[in-house]
């Protein structure tokens, strides 16, 4: 598909014929109309006589400056340099064929009639004689003017094209850039669920070592429960911040059955903030780590807490726990917290970010910050 989609593009001109025929004759009018004012100022006589001529003369350019297109549309897709050689060289026999035909209807055919008196037309004639010049100098003079109106409009085209050559390749760029940034948010999103899964089967282990069997089956029971929502939605989609505070209560039913006496949980997330997007499972790492290192090395019940507040288009959620101070830095600096913290790089870029660090009183605090989405007014 991609390979086809890259043909099209690749057989597709670089500007449409309207667009071009359309530069074509605004060159081609805005000429003639200079030539024609010229004329006037100067009062040169049959004014009437000399636009007629000059309109065929006109017309003949316009249908010789297509040709001229068709030809450059042959190098579209080559690089900058052979474009820009192929017009230099193109031009040339589109200029000298312009240059014989302004010749012929303004010196060969019928020259005398150009002039309203008949014996100045003469005059004009055997004086142009006199001047010895041959007509191919002649043709080669108006086509050196030519030439260089041709390459003019040639450079216009080449430029134009030039510039959606550029577009199209920002549009290609953009696309394997967000097509890079979905793969690394699946990834990353995927991380997430078989690092639980390891943590959650080694609880469940130790409760069957145990001979727990109803609190063993709880926790199967639960743990089917939180993967059957977990893994129905879509890595790359948002979920509601109830849908996901809903999940880490899941979650944490499945820990408390572990963690009976010393799992305590909290949730404020106050009614306006339900309904914004977050990633699916941002907050899993960290309500895991608060589990690992604040409940299950705490002698002591510990309440996890999980608030979202809102300020000035900025939504903060945390995690926190006021559980046993750790003796190392392991408790900050967790796969899952590395997780989360690319996952927001990856969707947001620097306008979210997670700031975490230990509590003064014991226990640890992430908070993750983030635009709030606007939505549109129903």
């Amino acid at each position: 598909m991609g390979n086809m989609t890259v043909s099209i593009l690749n057989k597709r001109p670089l500007m449409g014929h309207q667009m071009v025929f359309l530069t074509i004759i605004g060159f081609w009018v805005f000429h003639a109309l200079i030539v024609s004012l010229r004329a006037a100022v100067l009062e040169f006589p049959s004014q009437g006589e000399l636009a007629t001529r000059r309109v065929l003369v006109t017309l003949i350019g316009i249908a010789l400056t297509w040709l001229l297109y068709l030809i450059l549309r042959l190098f579209d897709r080559k690089p900058l340099g052979v474009r820009v050689a192929s017009a230099f060289i193109a031009a040339a026999p589109c200029a000298f064929v312009i240059a014989w035909a302004n010749y012929y209807v303004f010196n060969v055919y019928d020259p005398v009639s150009v002039f309203s008196d008949q014996e100045l037309g003469r005059k004009f004639m055997d004086i142009h004689a006199e001047l010895g010049l041959t007509a191919w100098q002649e043709v080669a003079e108006i086509a050196v003017s030519r030439y260089f109106f041709l390459i003019a409009w040639a450079s216009l085209y080449l430029a134009l094209g030039y510039a959606r050559d550029v577009r199209e390749a920002e549009r290609t760029a953009s696309r394997y850039a967000q097509a890079a940034q979905d793969a690394e948010l699946r990834s990353l999103r995927y991380q997430v669920n078989p690092h639980f899964l390891f943590n959650t089967l080694n609880s469940l282990s130790s409760l069957v070592i145990k001979g727990d069997k109803d609190k063993a089956e709880e926790m199967i029971q639960n743990l089917s429960t939180f993967y059957r929502t977990s893994l129905s939605s879509d890595p790359l989609e948002e979920v509601t911040l109830d849908e996901e505070v809903e999940l880490q209560k899941q979650y944490l039913a499945i820990e408390a059955v572990r963690f009976p006496e010393r799992l305590r949980t909290r949730i404020d997330v106050p009614p306006s903030l339900a309904n914004e997007r977050v990633p699916a499972l941002i907050l899993q790492p960290l309500v895991e780590n608060a589990i690992k290192y604040g409940v299950s090395r705490s002698t002591r019940p510990v309440t996890i807490h999980i608030a979202a507040t809102a300020d000035d288009g900025w939504m903060k959620i945390t995690v926190d726990d006021d559980g046993e101070d750790s003796p190392t830095l392991e408790h900050g600096n967790g796969i899952g917290l590395a997780n989360v913290r690319d996952r927001l790089e990856a969707r947001y870029g620097d306008a979210a970010k997670l700031t975490t660090g230990r509590k003064a009183g014991g226990g640890f605090h992430a908070s993750i910050t983030m635009p709030i989405t606007p939505r549109d007014s129903e």
